[in-house]
């Protein structure tokens, strides 16, 4: 109830007593002038709303109670009026308003007819609220096996903004928005729904939404069949890969809605096969498949795909690439010199599958080589085709020649390089001494310079002085029958290749590794300090010089606090730090707590260093 019409009730009433208490009369032959008073408001809906009159007097008597409301200010009886049919409660009366239009602005009052004449409360005002908005869903078009068009019209907002619409779909009766839904802007502009994902040879049922203050309408439910869709298939990677053979296969993930009346795999020589290249049949139906390929090429590479076929096509899965083995022998060198040759390796003497290798290459798959130490001051040795003794195994037949049923080779100590050939039969075992040859060594051309062999580590060592102003090889031989170089000087070796050339002038740390058959590496790397310790900072090494005495790098500075690593050739592909017992590459920084003068050492190969304050 409104304050100000409260106060105008109090105030008659008040007025009312003071009368009645100052006359003399008999009370019941007092009367008020009647009066109304529209009070209240209450339930306001998108097409009603309850008003409450309150007789304030009444009076001679009132022959008629009720509401009059209309759309424009200061509605009278000849608007609209309800009525008040039942009995007034404690001088009020209650009257709902209906039939109203929603999201429409009304005004009301209450009214009272005493003697003829109309009295009128005070006007109230309200607007209905709005109504959820109609729409027409549009017919169902572009239907495939994953997707359709729809959409959709609004042909009544409900009074309120429309702040979404589009498309709910689903394999349900009666889609709603909390499922799958298009986004297709707001207002009630005619929209069009891409619906996708789709399964296929499903039945769909298509609701268009609108959705405004007042909730979401939907329009007429709609529904369609999709088509078949094509199939989903993946492609297995390649296992079991030999020269010739190689298993594949895939899995159906899905029919698409139909019936998978094919599957297998598509292979061929070029990226992305078809059933029009070769293919093999691997049965009908979803689920896994396996397949295998026979009949390759060594060392070629091929293009797999999984396919799936029903009645919408035949579909692919991911190109899958698989690379047959090359056409290379592994031979075994078992012996009675193996424990002694390889300490900590794990190889074992007269052990086929524990032994050195000979190895051939694709290019020349039956000529097979390979390094191997014979430590003893006799070894005896045979090559075995196979990691056991099953074989064929070839002992010494004679100049040269391998034969089935010979007895051991015989040979002194010394590191060899072994050759045999599985078409001709034949063999050779060189000894070889190892050094560095050429006019950045100190012996030129003319003299070679002998490198030590670490059976521990399997590889040679050198510490030298080179000059820039020449190159170098790695010789085996004094006749050079047997010999490396390296044509883009990048750690790689091969027979006979160009002079490796040295580019500043330093102590190296030369290695040699021929331990892998046919992919032979060498290192030079001469060694310096880099750090905010150092005189160079960070910015610049202070390069460290080769100490035969304690046959490390070594070299005495001046420190400040800070840290320093160890780094080669002055760049960063090669560095270590951490702790000075096991240096590590890449390794944390070395600490300088004092600063002083200092006697640093490395050695390259233990990977260990010292630092002394002097």
């Amino acid at each position: 109830m409104k304050r100000k019409t409260l106060n105008r009730i109090l105030a008659v009433l008040v007025i009312a007593t003071m009368f009645l208490g100052a006359c003399t009369k008999d009370l019941s032959e007092v009367r008020l002038s009647p009066k109304i008073s529209t009070s209240q408001l209450l339930n306001v809906r998108s097409d009603s709303a309850t008003i409450i009159g309150f007789v304030v007097a009444a009076g001679s008597g009132l022959s008629e109670e009720g509401v009059v409301y209309n759309t424009a200010t200061a509605p009278t009886v000849a608007n609209n009026k309800i009525k008040f049919a039942g009995t007034v409660s404690g001088a009020t009366f209650k009257v709902k308003v209906g039939g109203l239009a929603y999201a429409t602005v009304y005004y009301a009052r209450a009214y009272a007819i005493s003697g003829g004449n109309v009295l009128y409360g005070e006007e109230v005002t309200f607007t209905t609220l709005p109504v959820v908005p109609t729409l027409t869903t549009a017919p169902i078009i572009a239907i495939t096996g994953n997707s359709a068009t729809s959409g959709g019209a609004v042909t009544n907002s409900g009074g309120a903004a429309v702040t979404a619409k589009g498309i709910v779909y689903g394999l349900n009766l009666h889609p709603v928005i909390s499922g799958t839904k298009t986004s297709d802007g707001d207002g009630i502009a005619p929209f069009a729904s891409s619906l996708t994902a789709l399964k296929g040879n499903k039945t769909y049922y298509v609701r268009s939404y609108a959705t405004n203050s007042a909730g979401t309408g939907y329009g007429p439910e709609v529904s369609f069949t999709t088509l078949v869709d094509m199939p989903v298939v993946t492609t297995s990677a390649g296992t079991a890969v030999t020269k010739g053979t190689a298993v594949s296969g895939g899995t159906v993930t899905y029919d698409g809605g139909g019936t998978i009346s094919a599957r297998g795999l598509a292979w061929g020589a070029s990226a992305n096969p078809t059933t029009s290249d070769s293919k093999i049949d691997g049965g009908t139906g979803s689920g896994i498949f396996v397949t295998t390929l026979a009949g390759l090429t060594s060392n070629t590479t091929y293009h797999v795909r999984a396919y799936a076929t029903n009645s919408a096509g035949t579909a692919y899965g991911a190109d899958v690439v698989i690379k047959t083995l090359a056409d290379i022998l592994t031979w075994n060198i078992p012996g009675d010199y193996v424990e002694a040759s390889y300490p900590g390796s794990g190889l074992a003497n007269w052990s086929p599958d524990k032994s050195p290798q000979v190895i051939s290459t694709i290019s020349a798959g039956d000529k097979l080589e390979g390094y191997v130490y014979l430590a003893n001051a006799s070894n005896q040795w045979k090559f075995a085709t196979q990691p056991n003794w099953n074989g064929p195994n070839y002992g010494d037949g004679g100049a040269g020649k391998l034969d089935g049923n010979g007895g051991n080779f015989n040979s002194p100590a010394g590191y060899y390089k072994i050759n045999a050939n599985s078409t001709t039969m034949t063999y050779t075992a060189v000894a070889t001494t190892w050094g560095l040859i050429g006019d950045a060594t100190p012996g030129g051309w003319g003299s070679q310079t002998n490198m030590t062999y670490n059976p521990a580590k399997k590889t040679f060592f050198l510490p030298i002085h080179l000059v820039s102003t020449g190159s170098f090889k790695f010789r085996g031989t004094s006749d050079w029958s047997v010999n490396y170089g390296s044509d883009a000087a990048d750690g790689k070796l091969g027979a006979g290749a160009a002079n490796i050339p040295v580019a500043v002038e330093s102590d190296y740390a030369v290695t040699l590794d021929l331990s892998h058959p046919n992919a032979y590496t060498y290192s030079a790397n001469r060694w310096g300090l880099i750090g905010d310790a150092t005189p160079g900072g960070w910015s610049t090494d202070t390069n460290m010089g080769w100490n035969d005495g304690i046959h490390a790098f070594s070299l005495t500075l001046n420190l400040t606090v800070g840290s320093f690593k160890f780094r080669a050739n002055d760049g960063w592909d090669i560095n270590y730090g951490g702790a000075l017992n096991a240096l590590s590459p890449g390794g944390d920084n070395i600490a300088v707590a004092t600063a002083g003068n200092y006697t640093i050492t490395f050695d390259p190969v233990a990977l260990t260093a010292t630092v002394t304050k002097n």
